[in-house]
């Protein structure tokens, strides 16, 4: 198979290779200590000097490859010569090896759209809550979200000097995940991931209707997912507006690979496609099962002030 690897295995290898070099990126600007941060809507909207050159290298990289996909970045980035040594030309070996799904065989470049989040969670980061901080790639075709790789640069952070710093997990429908254990949060147990820095009246009352036994607040959509499929949450519920396709297209396609479920509150798929607006508007719920009645427990007054696209 390794011979002529399918062009969207060859996109997934690339996207592997890039996501840990953005994930190193976002590590030197943090021990450099110039963080270079700007406030983009506010200060719960923030954006560092990471989150620009791992931005900057994801996207050159990846268009330099394959130039005829559509790649849509979280940054509003001036158009200007990008530094070669941002530039990651490497393909995961394992990936090319493994065949791909006879559906996306035939796939083209001009077929698919690239949803990339540079840095998810950058207050976290700029806080030092760093195991909150992922690099997203999120691969599309048909509007769906069909592969995605997830870089965790500060896992092991915790461990202190001489720890092995940073993990990358992908998935691919039909294909499988890599990269994490699988693992479920017990039947008896309804524990809700939310937000932490964007909370209000609709995302607690819509957190209360799921009557946890307990519920997390953290950052980052990336990391949420990961607690889903690491038996850490057994719900991610976020009823409000403000996260955007980039944050979601990357989990949501490994999650689904190994049999979750992310929808809006109204319990209705997003889309991908390179021309939908950018805001997930309906707000988000994930699940790794169950997913029909975290649906089914959502208040009417969040399905009134949260319309479905």
């Amino acid at each position: 198979m390794s011979g002529n690897p399918a062009v969207v295995m060859r996109l997934v290898a690339s996207a592997y290779c890039v996501a840990e070099k953005a994930g190193a990126i976002v590590r030197k600007v943090l021990h450099s200590g110039e963080l270079g941060i700007v406030e983009k809507t506010g200060a719960t909207d923030l954006q560092t000097l990471a989150d620009r050159l791992a931005q900057q290298s994801i996207c050159a990289s990846l268009s330099r490859r394959f130039p005829k996909i559509t790649i849509i970045g979280e940054e509003d980035l001036p158009s200007e010569e990008i530094k070669e040594e941002l530039i990651e030309n490497g393909q995961a070996e394992e990936i090319l090896q493994k065949s791909c799904p006879a559906e996306y065989s035939g796939l083209k470049e001009e077929e698919l759209v690239v949803w990339v989040d540079p840095l998810d969670g950058t207050k976290e980061y700029t806080e030092g809550l760093l195991d909150n901080v992922t690099v997203l790639i999120g691969i599309a075709y048909g509007g769906r979200a069909i592969a995605g790789v997830i870089n965790q640069p500060f896992y092991n952070y915790q461990l202190g000097a001489g720890a092995d710093l940073g993990r990358t997990m992908w998935g691919m429908l039909g294909l499988g995940a890599f990269g994490f254990q699988l693992q479920e949060v017990p039947d008896d147990r309804r524990i809700i991931t939310t937000t932490r820095s964007h909370s209000n009246k609709l995302v607690t009352d819509c957190v209360d209707a799921m009557e946890p036994h307990e519920v997390i607040r953290v950052g980052g959509a990336g990391n949420k997912i990961i607690q889903l499929i690491e038996g850490k949450a057994s719900a991610y519920v976020f009823a409000s507006i403000g996260c955007k396709k980039w944050d979601t297209c990357a989990p949501e396609a490994i999650l689904h690979t190994v049999g979750g479920k992310l929808t809006d509150m109204h319990g209705n798929a997003y889309r991908y496609d390179a021309n939908v607006k950018h805001m997930n508007s309906a707000g988000i719920l994930a699940t790794l099962r169950n997913h029909d009645y975290y649906v089914s427990r959502v208040p009417q007054s969040v399905l009134q002030a949260l319309k479905s696209d």
